[in-house]
């Protein structure tokens, strides 16, 4: 238990990534953290897409980037990116995405490998471009993008904990 509470207080956005794929072996471990995320009413209504193809990924970033009104890629040059989508349909569908995306980025960290939620999934899969993505990938217009959950082995020096903020937890004192 020591341990998930100490990871749980130690993940970091992980924002710059060496360019070897992560294993299969660890791409599932991951899969497997996003698929136990608790979903309301246990209806499940995330999905999970893997993309690894280089070319893909490119296009996705290109079209976060342009979300933003930049050039740059939002990516950081991770080499798996797992797109979150989750069925409009579901009261909870928002709810149920972040929790997937939550539990993928402390699955990725568990296992010592660098993630970090990449936003603007809502818009870039709400666009025509997106739609036909979508498409490819079997999925119809009930779908929206909760986020973007970026992978791979980081570079770098581990980044350090923000404070956090005094008021984070009020006690109710009645």
């Amino acid at each position: 238990m020591k341990e998930t509470i100490q990871d749980l207080k130690t993940r970091r956005s992980i924002k710059k990534y060496k360019p070897e794929q992560i294993t299969k072996n660890e791409l599932v471990q991951v899969l497997e953290a996003g698929m136990n995320a608790p979903s309301g009413m246990n209806r499940q209504a995330a999905v999970m897409v893997v993309v690894q193809e280089p070319e893909m990924i490119k296009k996705l970033s290109k079209m976060n980037a342009s979300v933003m009104g930049t050039s740059t890629d939002p990516f950081y040059g991770a080499p798996t990116v797992i797109v979150v989508l989750s069925d409009r349909t579901v009261p909870t569908y928002q709810y149920d995405g972040s929790l997937v995306m939550g539990n993928l980025l402390n699955g990725a960290h568990a296992l010592g490998l660098g993630a970090c939620w990449v936003h603007r999934a809502k818009e870039v899969f709400s666009s025509e471009e997106g739609r036909e993505i979508l498409k490819k990938w079997g999925l119809d217009e009930r779908y929206e993008g909760i986020g973007h959950c970026i992978l791979g082995y980081g570079e770098g020096d581990y980044p350090e904990a923000k404070a956090r903020k005094e008021d984070y937890v009020i006690w109710d004192q009645t």
